[in-house]
């Protein structure tokens, strides 16, 4: 295929004063199975929409081919219609059978393109848009995180369909993805952006053994720099010292000297002060080959965690518990026959299909415990009119305290100050843990609203941190988060063993944290 030359590309928008990209230039292969990597706010998404013509910008984006967008927009009030009505609103000119010949890849029924769109799960939309947006031809694919709120099931599908094909970015934060789809990376670094061959483990394995070569240089220019200093200074001593022996002196004491011994401390002095300068110039050649070593090394900083301990060693207890939604004559079961227990210091991992009633039993358990949380599937049938009903026993140890994530955003607003008053949390801490999670400072004047989604789950992470418990859920807490704030969540945890009761689709953060995996059928 062809290449997309960007030369001396520099973008903000017009109402922030952050600069999101300043005089930056790569080439990129239409070829290739591009993987697109960095922080939450460096702006991808924007590069992207750049691509897409949204936004002016200066410099310049060299491209022949056109490009396309997952995941396309749908209004609201076209949700009622169908995928084959809507697909040519997506996709122009796309052709019908193209998509049912892609579907089967995805082990998609073709049926689905006849059903009212808005009754799809979410599994189901993205293989559908996904069979589109690849029933073209000469496209180069913009694929912006398709495995968002996916089950363990449905991102390995999505998985090796993508692995099956090229001429794409990869936006995405699962680890796991981008080894098996990418072939070459494209990194927005903390100062720089970068294009390398390989996947992600490649490329941090060859960061991490760069970062360690910047740590080793700068700290031997700051040793190099000290030993300097103290040179100079002492020939700075030195250097007045003699200079205040040129006038006056006691003949007693210094019978061998004369007048004329003056002009040679001068002489001595300004030996002196001319090695003062040669020392000034060296550390300067240092101070300036040390500015910028630090610049693009990712430093995962420590988070803190306050687990409460309870009295009690079992904290949840599950023992043939059916769960149902009833209403208007109707009775719907989620799961039934379930059993499980969660223990202190145990980190029990829901696992599941989409719809089997994982984010259901959460709540089941914020209800027991008191905890006065709704979350996104409870919100949902409080508006269908229906109620949830428990047969079995299930039974929460009293007193608990719990600090939970609800795996929707759409509930926060206002700003960070007010939000840390809601939940009672430190404001100038609250700030620090956002500094700690990457959160630029720019962002702490703005609502929450105007946050995009990482950043958003980025301070329902920082608040529940900030909440010292005795049980933490934590339903889909990684959805849109950054690859770096996933392993500073790994690590957090690994440190301070919490008691927790997780719904997380990212394979690797999964297989490091879990002490017990609970699968729902």
């Amino acid at each position: 295929m062809a290449q997309i030359k960007v030369n001396h590309l520099t973008f903000a928008y017009e109402t922030s004063f952050h600069t999101i990209f300043e005089d930056v230039s790569f080439t990129i292969d239409t070829a290739w199975k591009l993987g697109f990597i960095g922080r939450n706010g460096k702006g991808k998404t924007t590069f992207l929409n750049l691509l897409l013509g949204k936004y002016e910008y200066s410099g310049s984006i060299n491209m022949d081919w056109p490009c396309d967008y997952f995941p396309y927009f749908t209004p609201e009030e076209k949700m009622g219609l169908t995928a084959d009505e809507l697909m040519e609103e997506w996709k122009p000119n796309v052709e019908s059978w193209r998509v049912m010949c892609e579907l089967p890849e995805l082990n998609a029924d073709p049926e689905l393109l006849y059903r009212p769109f808005q009754t799809l799960s979410y599994g189901e939309r993205t293989k559908v848009m996904l069979a589109v947006l690849f029933s073209g031809e000469n496209d180069f694919l913009l694929i912006d995180e398709p495995t968002n709120h996916l089950d363990r099931e449905a991102r390995e599908i999505v998985k090796k369909y993508l692995a099956s094909k090229k001429g794409f970015i990869l936006v995405s934060h699962d680890r796991d993805l981008l080894d098996a789809c990418v072939d070459h990376v494209l990194v927005l670094n903390r100062s720089t952006i970068e294009v390398q061959s390989g996947n992600f483990s490649s490329w941090w394995e060859n960061k991490s053994r760069a970062d360690a070569c910047a740590q080793a240089e700068n700290e031997k220019h700051l040793k190099e720099i000290g030993h300097m200093k103290e040179a100079m200074q002492q020939s700075q001593r030195w250097a007045s010292k003699n200079e205040n022996t040129k006038i006056g002196f006691d003949p007693v004491k210094e019978h061998e000297r004369s007048i004329s011994a003056r002009s040679y401390i001068g002489a001595k002095t300004k030996k002196m002060e001319a090695r003062v300068k040669t020392y000034e110039q060296r550390m300067q050649r240092n101070i300036e080959q040390k500015e910028g070593l630090l610049n693009d090394v990712e430093q995962i900083r420590d988070l803190k965690l306050t687990p409460l301990t309870h009295y009690k060693e079992r904290l949840v207890e599950a023992r043939d518990v059916a769960l149902k939604y009833e209403g208007d004559g109707t009775s719907k079961l989620v799961f039934a026959g379930l059993n499980m227990e969660i223990k202190q210091g145990e980190r029990v991992f829901l696992q599941g299909t989409n719809g089997c009633g994982k984010s259901s039993l959460i709540q089941a358990i914020l209800n027991a415990a008191g905890a006065g949380n709704s979350s996104t599937e409870d919100a949902q049938n409080e508006k269908r009119g229906t109620h949830m009903v428990i047969e079995g026993k299930l039974e929460v140890a009293s007193n608990l305290v719990i600090s939970y994530i609800n795996q929707d955003t759409s509930r926060l607003h206002g700003g960070l100050r007010m939000h840390a008053f809601e939940h009672q949390l430190d404001y100038s801490l609250f700030l620090a843990v956002l500094k700690q999670l990457d959160l630029d400072s720019v962002q702490f004047d703005k609502r929450i609203e105007e946050f995009s989604e990482g950043q958003k789950k980025k301070v329902m992470i920082a608040t529940s941190i900030l909440t010292p418990a005795h049980l933490y859920i934590w339903d889909e807490p990684l959805n849109y988060v950054d690859v770096f704030s996933r392993m500073q969540l790994e690590k957090l945890i690994s440190e301070y063993a919490p008691t927790m009761l997780i719904v997380e689709h990212d394979v690797r953060f999964r297989e490091k944290m879990a002490t017990k995996v609970i699968d729902m059928l």
